[in-house]
């Protein structure tokens, strides 16, 4: 593009809005760890020969030009379109729950290249797993996961308050678990088993292919995908709209 500053990069396209007529701004978590807006011209446009490459969960080369305010995507490669995602409403909510967190844990000038590996693993983890469980807890363990490499990880081994080794309660708001005494003082603290305890810390702790090839129930899934939403949403202070959606599912 003529008189305009290029470079490449690899990204995974986690939103995307209307512009115009045939256009969209899509929003990418690139290879760098970095966030990134950039204008895909055209990409409405039926047949258009950007709009199979900037589809949502996508994988992507892009060339992006500098604008006056955003990116412009030039050429686009796709990598990895992760289509067993595509026509399957389970799948697709794991994802948009998946990439509306990594949307919020990522930022224009904070590189950090843990990230996207981590997003793009949990994507094909959306895609291999056998059954809804396995979906929740995917979707659980990246969430737990990105938070906790930003800095919001709970505590599980002891009480969060006073260290008490034997906790019952957890809090997303105080910051893990809580031993008896000390949640009474914690509004919305909930009781939470030794097991379940176990889960949280596996999955932050263990690889998504043991994950995958766990036994877990559905009702120890859903739950786990239940706590992950509340941690997420009140340590990111947000509204999860897409997350809210899955569970809803």
């Amino acid at each position: 593009m003529p008189g305009r500053r290029t470079h490449r990069t690899r990204g995974i396209v986690l939103d995307h809005v209307k512009l115009g007529e045939q256009d969209l701004i899509v929003t990418l978590l690139a290879a760098d760890g970095t966030q990134a807006r950039a204008v895909a011209k055209g990409a409405r446009k039926p047949g258009g020969r950007l709009a199979a490459r900037v589809e949502l969960f996508s994988e992507t080369d892009f060339l992006l030009a500098s604008g006056r305010s955003l990116g412009i995507v030039s050429e686009a490669t796709l990598v990895d379109a992760h289509g067993r995602l595509r026509g399957d409403l389970e799948r697709v909510s794991a994802a948009s729950a998946a990439c509306e967190v990594a949307r919020l844990t990522s930022f224009e000038d904070a590189e950090d290249p843990f990230v996207y590996p981590l997003l793009s693993r949990a994507l094909k983890a959306f895609e291999e797993a056998a059954d809804q469980a396995h979906l929740d807890l995917a979707v659980a363990a990246y969430v737990f996961k990105v938070l906790a490499h930003g800095g919001w990880s709970p505590e599980l081994a002891r009480c969060i308050a006073c260290g008490d080794p034997s906790p019952m309660w957890f809090s997303a708001a105080a910051g893990g678990a809580l031993c008896e005494s000390c949640a009474r003082d914690v509004p919305g603290a909930e009781p939470i088993a030794p097991s379940q305890l176990a889960w949280v810390r596996a999955l932050i702790g263990s690889t998504f292919d043991r994950l995958l090839a766990a036994d877990v129930t559905p009702e120890s899934a859903l739950w786990l995908a239940g706590c992950a939403h509340t941690w997420a949403a009140t340590h990111l202070d947000a509204r999860l709209r897409a997350f809210e959606f899955m569970l809803a599912l």
